[in-house]
């Protein structure tokens, strides 16, 4: 319980400086870009504080301060939030090259400062000339327009230069700011931040690695299939609502713009005298009251936002001819009684002009460009049609002010798409893959420890320290595995008690059965012992060699060196006349002697097949049964030859026979150990495997000691 406060305590602390870190971010970004609008200087000092945040807090936190910012600024610059993607681009940058360099190293600040500089530079000036045309701030402006004058290069070029040259300077002195601020604040606090986005014990940079390397052999990685997904996701929910937005818009505006032009039509329908306008098309300005009613339609246009054409005609069957069309910058204006031939988007309503009737807008591609044309009839005070007054929409005006309008939509979306994309992201790395991974990686290592216990302990101490609070299913599954694997280590250590009981059980099992033939051997003389810490020594000896590295693990170095004693077993059966002579044996004894060898197997296999311990004693029963074999082939009792002998029987052996120089018989006294040594070279590679007499001879000081232990 009090753990969970303390780690409660902790993360509200942290989310607290995080929380003041991005307020002061913010600040850093505000109040500068104020007074630089203010005075309207050419600079923009709004990427302080997010350069700040984003060294301190990674790039979600940067990101976070950016966006706020300039939504913030769009106070007093209402166009600040199309910046706003660039700024988060300055966070994301940020927190990429803190990863391999430092704001301590002179080289590393100037290099970053000169990148994001550059990168500033080039996309303010493309966001300002997409917007604006031109460059926002009077003096930017004027500067670029005398390089431009004075170097013959186009304005936009001499434009991106300057700009340039002032984000150096923007930038270089929001960086310095930086690095005075992370020397004033405490050490202490920046690690709280750094700790705060984690939802688990911090991860070092080594650890990270190993996980991520650890990962590399999978196919499809989560931190990739869910970045994919939310930039998929993002993207797409961006793009479809720019798109909508855009449509919506357009089609609003066309609405709209096209009722103007139905209510100008309408309302100069009204103040036209019917009955004069085949007069106004045959005299033209000559007609009395032409002026006039010209002068009004220029005031109603002056007055329909959206219309950029309006003209009176009479339609005729070979055409309309014109009474009034007003001048514009673009189009020539008809002359009175001028004739036009019909359009072909005209063509399916012609039947109801030459009726009289009203007709829908009609939508035209033709030498007045793209416009929607609305025509509404003139009629005398009969009722009769005698003209209509035609009020045009520009739709490429219109197309242009769209372009505008979604360049503007898709940079504000951008900078939140870039706010979606790191909070996702974010949550996904801290909540998902890094949990994730760091238990992957310790279960792993778990089910790799095999049966070591200390390794086994290791494992489940390293995964109760990853701490993981995710709040989530994620944390309930790490505590179900920290769970299970701390009761995997307490069977194994149950497990191994067992096993080391049974081990010592058929220990002293084998001990006392060598115990029994030992003390029917009148003269053997702690022959169990010498030759279980020879053997020992040889293996060893050949491990560290190299030899035979295939054959030789950890458990067959245990079962040869436990099995030892064993070799002699079939002595048992063995009359004590025979082997307990102190002369020399007859052939016919001797052949008796040599049974000891196939006993001793028979023996053993006996016991293998009564208590299933095949693996234990297979090196016991081969030893037992060829350690007289020789190398040559000319031992008993199959007369193998090389490796054909069992490697466990080749050892003992050696063992077996160093020992019965060194050890007085019945029959015979000790040899010196120099003899005995030069009898067991003799026989290297003829008696003896040539590689364990090598380990055997380069391990003598050892030997002496087992010697001069047992023998004293």
């Amino acid at each position: 319980m009090k753990k969970h406060f303390h780690e409660a305590e902790h993360k509200f602390h942290s989310r607290k400086y995080v929380t003041g870190l991005c307020a002061i971010g913010i600040l850093l970004n505000v109040l500068p870009a104020f007074l630089a609008a203010f005075f309207q200087m050419p600079f923009f000092f709004d990427v302080t504080g997010t350069i700040l945040v984003s060294y301190i807090g990674g790039y979600f936190p940067g990101i976070v301060t950016a966006i706020v910012s300039n939504a913030i600024c769009m106070a007093f610059n209402p166009d600040a939030l199309y910046f706003a993607a660039i700024n988060a681009l300055v966070a994301v940058c940020t927190v990429a090259f803190k990863r391999k360099h430092s704001f301590g190293r002179a080289a590393d600040v100037i290099i970053y400062i000169v990148t994001i500089s550059v990168f500033c530079g080039i996309a303010t000036s493309l966001v300002q000339w997409m917007i604006f045309g031109k460059p926002q701030n009077p003096y930017t402006y004027e500067m670029s327009q005398v390089i431009s004058s004075a170097a013959h290069i186009p304005e936009f070029i001499s434009f991106l230069l300057v700009n340039i040259i002032v984000n150096l300077l923007d930038k270089g002195l929001a960086t310095a700011v930086v690095i005075v601020g992370l020397r004033l604040i405490p050490e202490g606090i920046i690690r709280r931040i750094r700790e705060y986005e984690w939802r688990q014990r911090p991860l070092t940079d080594d650890e990270v690695g190993k996980m991520r390397e650890w990962g590399d052999g999978v196919h499809r990685s989560i931190w990739k299939r869910m970045s994919l997904t939310l930039i998929a996701v993002s993207v797409s929910a961006v793009v479809i609502m720019g798109i909508i937005s855009i449509r919506l818009y357009f089609q609003y505006e066309k609405t709209e713009k096209t009722e103007n032009a139905r209510n100008a039509a309408k309302f100069a329908a009204s103040v036209i005298d019917a009955d004069r306008i085949d007069a106004y098309i045959r005299n033209g300005r000559q007609e009395s009251g032409y002026t006039e009613t010209e002068e009004m339609l220029y005031r109603i246009r002056q007055n329909a936002p959206g219309v950029e054409y309006l003209y009176v005609v009479k339609i005729e069957k070979d055409g309309c001819y014109y009474a009034f069309d007003l001048d514009t910058d673009d189009v020539e204006a008809y002359e009175p009684g001028d004739k036009n031939e019909f359009e072909e988007a005209f063509m399916p309503y012609l039947p109801a002009l030459f009726a009289g009737e009203e007709i829908d807008p009609i939508e035209s591609d033709d030498i007045t460009g793209w416009v929607q044309t609305v025509y509404y009839p003139i009629r005398n005070s009969l009722g009769v049609t005698k003209g209509y007054v035609g009020a045009d929409v520009s739709l490429e005006y219109m197309a242009g002010m769209m372009r505008e309008f979604a360049t503007k939509v898709f940079l504000v979306l951008a900078g939140f798409l870039f706010l979606i994309l790191s909070y996702g992201m974010w949550t996904t790395k801290f909540y998902t893959v890094y949990p994730i991974g760091s238990i992957a990686l310790s279960v792993d290592s778990l089910s790799g420890a095999g049966d070591d216990q200390t390794e086994l302990d290791d494992n489940v101490r390293a995964l109760s320290s990853l701490e993981i609070h995710t709040d989530d299913e994620v944390e309930k599954l790490y505590k179900a595995i920290c769970t299970m694997a701390a009761d995997h280590a307490e069977q194994m250590r149950e497990v191994r008690y067992y096993s080391e009981s049974t081990a010592r059980m058929q220990d002293g099992l084998i001990i006392t059965m060598a115990d029994m033939v030992e003390n029917r051997d009148s003269d053997t003389g702690a022959h169990i012992q010498k030759t279980a810490a020879y053997v020992r020594i040889i293996v060893e000896g050949l491990q560290k060699k190299g030899y035979y590295g295939e054959k030789i693990t950890p458990k067959f170095i245990s079962d040869i060196v436990r099995s030892a004693p064993l070799h002699d077993v079939g002595k048992i059966n063995i009359p004590d006349e025979v082997l307990n002579k102190p002369g020399k044996l007859t052939d016919e004894e001797y052949e008796i002697m040599k049974t000891h060898t196939t006993a001793g197997k028979k023996i053993i296999e006996k016991t293998i097949n009564t208590i299933n311990g095949e693996n234990y004693l297979k090196e016991a029963r081969n030893m037992a049964a060829y350690h007289h074999e020789r190398w040559d082939g000319r031992g008993y009792p199959e007369g193998l030859h090389g490796e054909v002998i069992p490697l466990s029987a080749r050892i003992m052996a050696v063992a077996d026979v160093f020992d019965a120089l060194t050890s007085p018989r019945v029959y015979k006294p000790a040899f010196p150990l120099e003899k005995a040594l030069a009898i067991m070279e003799e026989g290297s590679g003829t008696q003896f495997d040539p590689k364990c007499i090598e380990v055997f001879l380069e391990n003598l000081d050892e030997a002496k000691i087992i010697l001069k232990k047992y023998n004293e």
